[in-house]
């Protein structure tokens, strides 16, 4: 099974009001990055991918949660991250029933932490480089 079908399984999975939400931050997801690459990791978790990890989406009892990889490293206009925004790298949104998606201002998110996982790309054959020359 690929890691979309099991995202798809464990959407349908949750035929309460979390299988929707995951379903809706997934389309979003995709509309923001087209070219994102979907992942199946840590024993059930939905990963969004391009150039790195963008973010997770996990059901829970009470909220379903979209955990940004570099979230720190992000700006935050519009607030979005309320969970998760004690550490140095990650930060999460909590989503809760009956929650309102600002969909401008997710796919705004999600399209700079694509843009922070190119960078740090392209950033890391530069330095090996500069690593290399300096051996010489």
């Amino acid at each position: 099974m690929t890691p979309s079908q099991q995202i798809d399984k464990l959407i349908a999975s949750n035929t309460d009001w979390r299988g929707k939400m995951l379903a809706r931050l997934r389309a979003l997801v995709r509309q923001a990055d087209p070219q994102v690459v979907e992942e199946w990791k840590w024993r059930g978790v939905p990963v969004w991918e391009h150039d790195g990890i963008i973010s997770t989406g996990e059901t829970y009892k009470a909220v379903v949660k979209m955990t940004f990889a570099k979230g720190a490293s992000l700006p935050d206009p519009s607030g979005l991250f309320n969970s998760s925004l004690e550490g140095n790298t990650r930060r999460a949104i909590d989503f809760h029933e009956g929650d309102k998606i600002n969909e401008r201002a997710l796919k705004a998110l999600i399209r700079a932490a694509v843009e922070l996982n190119r960078s740090k790309k392209k950033e890391a054959p530069a330095k090996a480089k500069a690593r290399k020359s300096k051996k010489v």
